[in-house]
């Protein structure tokens, strides 16, 4: 290797390179470089001292650097070496493999022309081959025909397993023929041409056409199996031993395919027929057609429940057919029950689908989601203890699918919604007849006076929900929140309707059109009472399921009961108070002193009128009573605040004291005589009238401040312009005690406390007439 290395050295000639300018200038860099570190370095002439050792370092440097650069070029030069020698022995090696090619080129074109003298004798044994098969099989080609008529013979006469021994015996005969003239075409690699197959399918045409007409009867004997079963069950046990057949030759030939090994074994035609799976297909469309037929034409309409009773009869009569006989007649592993199970499933699937895409009513919607839900899945149907270990029936899936279970749902819903619309519109309309009536209503049980409407009203929601729950709690949830949207749309009505009764009857009160005018506004007042009960129970009903998912529980209705009911009240305060005015007229004048007529009248009026509140039932009873007294105390004060009375002396103010003293008292005696269940009470409206009547009995008027203070604690809306008409009343009060009065309710002004109700708030004052010394003359 040493000489060789030197043998390249010597031969190497020195070529005259030109210098690239990269290289010039790092030397050029370099020694600038080397100048800068000298010139720091001995930037002292006493640095000089230290040359010679910097000298000796960079020449060891140097030779340290000289000597790794020839290491690397000889590396180089070595393996520049042994790549030209791999080079020389692949070129070697390649030269030997072209001169044996060449050679084998040659042989190849010897052997090629020996070949093609062969082919002529190949051809000739592939020739007599075919012909001794022909020869062989003479006599049966002379049978095959009659061996066909005989077939359709058995066939027709539905001899099925005499007429399918016949046509396995042609098929036979026909894969032999096949395989003969196959065989001395595969030992030359090749396989059968189009006109051989051609012409062997011609000839046994026949067998084709035997298959199909058997296939054909065999499909009806499956078809009728469940009439067959109950009469003679031999034709549908014929057709299950033909189809185990097939299905056995199926398995043979296919294995035969997967194991052999080289040239495999044609399929034989029409293989493989799978006919075990088409005779669960054949069941399964008998299934559809059997059902199909069940009061198909009856279905839409009121006969869509009979329909689904007669197909709950029909499975359930042919599932016992299936488990009792057809099982008896088909080997185990067919599970024939499954299978009949799985079909009918299949089949409900599609026929309900069908079913659910008419327009339906809400109870046909009903016998639907029923029949779905519950009957379905019931004892009565696939929840059968002796179905149940077949097949579970959640692995099919549901007959209808969740979606559609929903949309289902809500449209019947939306059918209900429509129903009570109309029936709520047809009960309102008979109420507002009933209002129109000249006699009274009806009295319930508890002596209250009531109509129709409210009972119509809670049986038409009950039972709706009542219904509903029989598919769902969730179903009958929405049918109580859709009910209860349309009470308060009902009630949006019945307001109005109470508006315009109310103005019809004050159109022209003289007429006495309607004299059981409040009769009928009571009865409005319990009916929303009976109402608000029915309401409250159907809201309990949503509350009481944790399952409930709606967002929130309509207040409408409850909202609109209240409403209504406060209209009917204040319509019934309307109508006391026309009543109590022509008697309010004569109160507090000169002719009131000295009888007390119209106050017994007002009095007769007021007990008229409790006695017809009693018809209503609690807690509006007490409510009417209440309002009633504090309307009738408020009039009062009404009345006394128009001044109508002035007193001129200390008689008259002492006279007019008494007789609101004994004013106030009667109708204490009053209101304490209409108290619910007897009791009696002090009534605070008319402790307002005595109050007044000690302000207008005070002997002296300087001490009207104390009387004022009193009665401004006791009732701090009362106002000065409400104190100055008391003074009006009075007559003697100077201008000095006026002026000290109001300025004291002027500096205290207490807040009204919790729970208090004004009174003197709506009592309005008149306004009054400023007397003018002037002429009101225009000013020039």
């Amino acid at each position: 290797m040493a000489t060789t290395q030197n043998t390249l050295i010597l031969e190497y000639t020195p070529v005259p390179v030109e210098v690239w300018p990269e290289l010039e200038r790092a030397e050029c860099l370099a020694r600038g470089a080397a100048l800068k570190w000298a010139s720091g370095v001995f930037c002292r002439p006493e640095h000089l001292e230290r040359l010679g050792q910097y000298r000796k370092r960079e020449s060891q440097r140097t030779a340290s650097i000289h000597s790794r650069l020839k290491s690397v070029v000889q590396s180089y030069l070595e393996g520049v070496d042994w790549g030209l020698g791999q080079l020389r022995e692949a070129r070697e090696d390649l030269s030997e493999a072209s001169h044996d090619l060449h050679k084998a080129k040659l042989e190849s074109r010897k052997n090629s022309e020996e070949v093609t003298v062969l082919e002529t004798l190949r051809e000739i044994s592939i020739s007599h081959r075919q012909l001794l098969a022909a020869v062989s099989n003479l006599p049966r080609l002379y049978k095959v025909q009659s061996m066909v008529l005989e077939t359709e013979r058995l066939v027709d006469s539905r001899r099925l397993l005499e007429a399918h021994a016949r046509l396995m015996e042609l098929e036979r005969w026909q894969d032999e023929v096949l395989l003969q003239l196959q065989g001395p075409r595969e030992t030359l690699g090749a396989g059968l041409t189009s006109e051989d197959k051609e012409l062997v399918q011609n000839y046994f045409s026949g067998v084709g056409r035997m298959v199909e007409a058997l296939a054909k009867e065999l499909w009806a004997v499956v078809g009728s199996g469940l009439s067959l079963s109950r009469q003679n069950p031999t034709p549908f046990v014929s057709a299950v031993r033909i189809v185990e057949r097939e299905e056995a030759l199926d398995e043979f030939f296919l294995e035969e395919r997967r194991s052999a090994s080289g040239h495999s074994r044609p399929m034989p035609p029409g293989r493989p027929r799978c006919w075990r799976e088409r005779f669960f297909k054949v069941l399964e469309e008998a299934v559809s057609a059997r059902f199909r037929s069940i009061s198909y034409l009856h279905t839409r309409g009121p006969g869509l429940a009979s329909h689904l009773s007669a197909l709950q009869h029909g499975i359930m009569g042919d599932l016992a057919t299936v488990r009792h006989l057809l099982e008896q007649c088909v080997p185990p592993h067919y599970r024939l029950t499954r299978a009949y199970l799985r079909s009918c499933h299949q089949f409900l699937q599609a026929h309900l689908g069908l079913v659910t895409g008419w327009e339906l009513e809400s109870g046909e919607i009903f016998a639907v989601l029923n029949w779905v839900l519950h009957i379905y899945t019931s004892s009565e149907m696939m929840g059968d203890p002796e179905l149940v270990p077949e097949l579970d029936i959640k692995d099919l899936g549901p007959l209808i699918s969740q979606e559609g279970l929903e949309q289902l749902q809500n449209k019947y819903v939306q059918k209900v919604r429509k129903s009570v619309s109309e029936w709520m519109h047809k009960a309102l309309e008979v109420e507002l007849t009933d209002w129109q009536r000249d006699q009274e209503p009806d009295i319930d049980h508890e002596g209250c006076f009531h109509t129709s409407f409210p009972t119509i009203i809670t049986q038409m929601l009950e039972e709706n929900a009542r219904v509903a729950v029989m598919i769902s709690e969730a179903l009958r949830n929405q049918t109580i929140q859709m009910g209860l949207y349309e009470m308060e749309n009902l009630l949006s009505r019945f307001r109005d309707a109470l508006i315009e009764f109310g103005k019809e009857h004050h159109k022209d009160p003289t007429t006495n059109s309607n004299k059981f005018y409040l009769h009928y506004l009571l009865a409005c007042i319990s009916n929303c009472i009976i109402l608000k009960t029915s309401t409250e129970s159907l809201q309990q009903q949503l509350c009481s399921f944790p399952s409930n998912r709606m967002s929130r529980i309509p207040p409408g209705p409850l909202a609109g009961l209240d409403r209504a009911v406060r209209k009917a009240c204040r319509l019934v305060m309307d109508h006391l108070l026309s009543e109590l005015q022509p008697h309010l007229q004569g109160l507090l004048s000169r002719a009131w002193l000295d009888q007390d007529d119209a106050t017994l009248e007002m009095c007769g009026v007021l007990e008229h009128h409790c006695e017809l509140y009693n018809r209503v039932h609690q807690p509006c009873r007490q409510r009417l009573k209440e309002e009633c007294q504090w309307l009738t105390v408020v009039e009062y004060i009404r009345a006394l605040m128009q001044k109508r009375l002035v007193c001129r002396s200390n008689d008259e103010r002492c006279q007019l004291a008494q007789r609101l003293a004994q004013d106030a008292q009667q109708l204490r005696e009053h209101f304490q005589s209409t108290e619910i269940d007897g009791t009696t009470g002090e009534v605070t409206t008319t402790a307002l009238i005595l109050a007044l009547a000690d302000l207008l009995n005070v002997k002296d008027p300087g001490m009207l401040t104390l009387e004022i203070s009193g009665l401004v604690t006791k009732y701090p809306d009362i106002s000065e312009e409400h104190v100055s008409v008391l003074l009006d009343i009075r007559g003697d009060v100077s201008k000095d005690v006026r002026g000290s009065v109001l300025h004291f309710l002027e500096q205290s002004a207490p807040p009204l406390p919790s729970g208090y109700r004004p009174i003197f708030t709506e009592i309005l004052v008149p306004s009054s007439k400023t007397q003018f010394c002037l002429p009101t003359a225009k000013c020039t």
